[in-house]
């Protein structure tokens, strides 16, 4: 199917539709998200950081090796990467809207922290895959297959970090605990909620893929910058689960789940780029990119830093009733946004 026969209008309509179908979808995930946590006896921190991240993160994820099959190493990189800036942006609205305390400090989750340090680690392995050789197997940089392994040992230490933790948070009056509101299931009781769930990872893909084409036809329509575009466009719209769940996960008091989803997406998008580097079948995806990719990346380990500096700090109120973490993390995103797009 080809997007150039169409005209600006129904292209950017094609666009909207295609990002409503993601939101509908990532709504009606997160009940189904909560429900699997309570019926497994896994938590929502795990679960949001595993399932939940991982399958709000479909639609981006097709967008990025679209791209990379494409050719687009720039657009492939980008929308992953800006992603994670936009999701933890979106954590930091979830926070103004959480009204009872900070919502780090609620959300008190020792799998939680354990992420961030994670993601910060996923991130610092492109940028070593960047300023080193430019060395490929089968056209792919061995930092795209130590992004894989550092990831699933990521999850089994998270498990572990849950089961059996070596630190605790501290409770308060504010915190708030996850306790699960359906009794534990086995498999057979729980087919229909995963049955439900694969159908909607479907048809956020196939969206995901309409996306991908319509952003690459702005691009080419119009000489867009490609970091840009995945950034700001593509990365914001596949996005948009992200900010649904961890608002809608608040308003049901599932904080745990709010924040691990955001950080669990945050981490899986970073094989956004082992799937684009797979994609991209010119050479090393990180070497064919240039420095406007690499800003993204660096605005997202930022605002990853400071996210983690809030979840071990756990100030109770910071400015505007919400935590310094979160007046940082927004800050710091509209800098980079500004700075993208006007110098």
């Amino acid at each position: 199917m080809s997007f150039s026969a169409f005209s600006l209008p129904v292209l950017l309509a094609i666009f909207t539709v295609a990002g409503l179908i993601v939101l509908a979808c990532g709504i009606r995930m997160t009940g189904l998200a909560d429900r699997i946590a309570d019926r497994t006896g896994l938590g929502e921190a795990l679960i949001g950081g595993v399932l939940l991240g991982a399958a709000t993160s479909l639609s981006g994820t097709v967008v990025s090796i679209t791209s990379a099959l494409d050719g687009r190493a720039s657009l492939a990189f980008s929308n992953g990467v800006g992603g994670i800036a936009a999701q933890t942006a979106f954590l930091a609205l979830a926070d103004m809207i959480y009204r009872r305390a900070n919502l780090e400090h609620a959300a008190a989750e020792l799998a939680n922290v354990f992420q961030g340090a994670l993601l910060i680690l996923l991130l610092a392995i492109p940028v070593l895959a960047y300023t080193g050789p430019d060395v490929t197997i089968l056209a792919v940089h061995p930092a795209s297959i130590a992004l894989i392994a550092v990831y699933l040992a990521g999850v089994v230490a998270s498990k572990r970090v849950r089961d059996d933790p070596m630190w605790k948070p501290v409770g308060t009056r504010l915190t708030q605990q996850d306790e699960p509101d359906e009794e534990p299931q086995d498999a057979r009781g729980n087919a229909g909620l995963f049955a439900v769930f694969g159908a909607l990872l479907l048809l956020m893909g196939a969206a995901g893929w309409t996306i991908a084409q319509v952003a690459s036809e702005l691009v080419d329509r119009f000489d867009l910058s490609a970091s840009l575009v995945g950034a700001l466009m593509t990365a914001v719209v596949t996005s948009l689960p992200e900010l649904v769940t961890t608002l809608a996960a608040v308003r049901r008091g599932a904080l745990q789940l709010a924040v691990g989803g955001i950080i669990g997406g945050n981490t899986f998008d970073t094989l956004f780029l082992t799937l684009s580097d797979f994609g991209y079948r010119e050479g090393s995806l990180y070497h064919a990119l240039g420095p406007d990719d690499f800003f993204w990346l660096a605005t997202g380990l930022v605002m990853t830093a400071i996210l983690l500096l809030g979840l071990i700090v756990r100030e109770r109120r910071g400015p505007g009733g919400i935590g310094f973490e979160s007046a940082g993390i927004v800050l710091v995103y509209l800098g980079a946004i500004a700075v993208q797009s006007f110098w």
